[in-house]
């Protein structure tokens, strides 16, 4: 068989699953020879070469033109600060990483995605973040009496639940601060039954939709359903500027509907694209690989 080239390494926990299926088919459609591997696969070395490789001996510096990332999965907190600086001596050696484990850092911590949004002129739910029971339950009463409690790492909206009750409140909060959780506290912010998914690729958005659900929680994997939608160049520019603020070349942006305007309530730095391929025409994994092979070159 040709080899081909050049080669992408793909970081998957599950090469079957779709999007990373998807994603290896475009690479081999445009001429890529893809590499999977996961993040437990590398073998990282100081002062001794090769530098990164994976257990079965790969060099990944000398063999691939650029790494593309999909979720790099749970672990512990030595092993996600040891996966992220093993990317980040990568980059700093010249490989291609997409997204940037800077960015993926910064994205996957709500807490300082959300600040670095806000001081950029971003409008962002209003939240407050503690780790003092007596403190959530001034701010539960700041914020309205209706609010958002979320873990501060955690995506598909698992952990989120809408509390409007002080006695409620009282009772979680104090059971999230026994398990030393820090206590992620954001106004409800009142959007109907949907939000808007802005897929964002470079300097663009390369497809939308609305994501409608049964009830205020509008992720894909909690049951809501893909609706086509062609957004605004309002839109399109609030995705791209949260986009450059976080640091992610590729990302899924989730913009609420509130009565003051569009609200943005969280970026993800390795989104998803099963729901949206379904109602858009645009090939997303094609453009994905496109955008990577053009930054090789580059």
């Amino acid at each position: 068989m040709t080899k081909l080239s050049p080669k992408i390494g793909l970081l998957t926990r599950n090469p079957e699953s779709w999007c990373s299926d998807q994603l290896l088919k475009s690479m081999m459609k445009k001429g890529v020879d893809p590499v999977c591997f996961s993040l437990p696969d590398l073998v990282a070395r100081v002062a001794i070469s090769p530098y990164v490789t994976t257990n079965e001996g790969m060099d990944l510096l000398k063999e691939l033109g650029a790494i593309l990332i999909r979720p790099i999965g749970r672990g512990s907190l030595e092993e996600i600060i040891f996966r992220l600086d093993v990317l980040r001596g990568l980059e700093r050696k010249g490989l291609l990483i997409i997204n940037p484990p800077e960015a993926i850092e910064i994205s996957a911590d709500k807490y300082r995605s959300l600040m670095l949004m806000e001081e950029k002129g971003i409008h962002v739910p209003p939240t407050i973040s503690t780790e003092d029971t007596e403190a959530a339950m001034r701010a539960f009463q700041e914020l309205g009496g209706d609010v958002v409690i979320k873990p501060i790492f955690g995506s598909r909206g698992r952990g989120i639940g809408r509390v409007n009750d002080p006695e409620a409140a009282w009772r979680i909060f104090h059971a999230l601060n026994y398990t030393r959780h820090v206590l992620y506290i954001q106004k409800f912010i009142p959007h109907g039954t949907r939000d808007i998914r802005l897929f964002v690729i470079g300097d663009r958005v390369v497809a939308a939709m609305y994501r409608e659900a049964d009830s205020w929680k509008t992720n894909i994997d909690r049951g809501a359903r893909p609706v086509p939608f062609e957004p605004s160049k309002e839109l399109e520019d609030l995705a791209i500027k949260v986009s450059k603020t976080i640091g992610c070349k590729v990302a899924g942006v989730d913009v609420m509907e509130s009565q003051k305007g569009y609200m943005v309530n969280e970026i993800n730095s390795q989104p998803g694209f099963r729901g949206l391929q379904l109602v858009t025409k645009v090939n997303i994994a094609d453009e994905i690989i496109e955008y990577i092979l053009e930054n090789i070159r580059r």
